[in-house]
């Protein structure tokens, strides 16, 4: 079976560069680098990958990394967090406008709004949100969204833009705005969350997501699925949450892997 991981932050493992706190967890595991965690997805069906970048420098290093791999393509963001770094720096914002057109960059994102943590303000989470969505408008490409308890700030914004597509990222909220993000023709990423998600809720609307509709993602090395909590998150974990959801789902492994790699490749354009 061939499987996508839509979302992971493996650019920086080996290399001590990339976002701070992501480097950092992958400093930890130096038996780990690049080459090798592409190698072991690939091992079990793991084909094509998106590396996610967060900040500046990280989506440089997405793209560079994406460049230098087969089967690896860049996603180019300014996570909400860093929205305040990024809000009256007109130089580093034309440096990141700039990797939008680099060849293998399929994504604007990971950006959006996070209320939960508030590293940086509502009103530069907002105006640095709509900056990126007017860039993935330029180049006709889809957004990763990360939207932690803001969406009824998120889709009032969403609605200026006609046309956008993309997916929410690491979706954990209700079955009502997943139904809205449906309707709206949006994907919903699942990751290892829902491997030990309990409250009935949550398991309720990840069994009602069209599978239309569904991509897998890791977010590697963050969100390790059940049994290996506690270790870091790596690509290959895409097929353990994978099983998982054609469980919950009621569905056959093989239709649903075959369903979510054709709904990443649409999504992004993956060849």
């Amino acid at each position: 079976m061939d499987y996508v991981d839509t979302h992971c932050h493996i650019q920086s493992a080996g290399n001590n560069a990339g976002e701070r706190i992501t480097s950092d967890i992958w400093a930890k595991h130096p038996g780990l680098n690049g080459q090798k965690l592409i190698d072991q997805a690939t091992d079990v069906g793991v084909s094509k990958l998106i590396c996610v970048g967060c900040d500046v420098a990280d989506s440089q290093l997405a793209v560079s990394f994406a460049q230098a791999h087969s089967g690896v393509w860049g996603s180019v963001g300014i996570h909400p967090h860093e929205a305040r770094t990024m809000a009256e720096n007109e130089s580093a914002w034309r440096t990141f406008t700039a990797l939008a057109a680099e060849p293998k960059v399929v994504a604007i994102g990971e950006c959006g709004l996070d209320y939960f943590y508030n590293h940086s303000s509502k009103v530069d989470q907002v105006k640095i949100l709509h900056k990126q969505l007017e860039l993935a408008q330029i180049h006709n490409l889809p957004v990763i969204f990360h939207v932690r308890e803001a969406y009824d700030d998120f889709w009032p914004i969403f609605d200026q833009y006609p046309g956008l597509r993309g997916v929410l990222h690491s979706y954990t909220d209700t079955v009502e705005n997943m139904e809205r993000a449906v309707g709206q023709g949006l994907y919903l990423g699942v990751n290892g969350i829902a491997t030990f998600a309990k409250q009935e809720a949550q398991l309720t609307m990840y069994r009602t997501i069209p599978l239309s509709n569904l991509v897998l993602e890791t977010d590697a090395p963050f969100l390790t699925p059940t049994p290996y909590r506690g270790s870091i998150n790596e690509p290959k974990h895409i097929v353990i949450v994978a099983s998982y959801l054609a469980d919950l789902k009621s569905l056959e492994l093989s239709e649903l892997a075959a369903t979510t790699t054709t709904n990443a490749k649409d999504l992004f354009g993956l060849d």
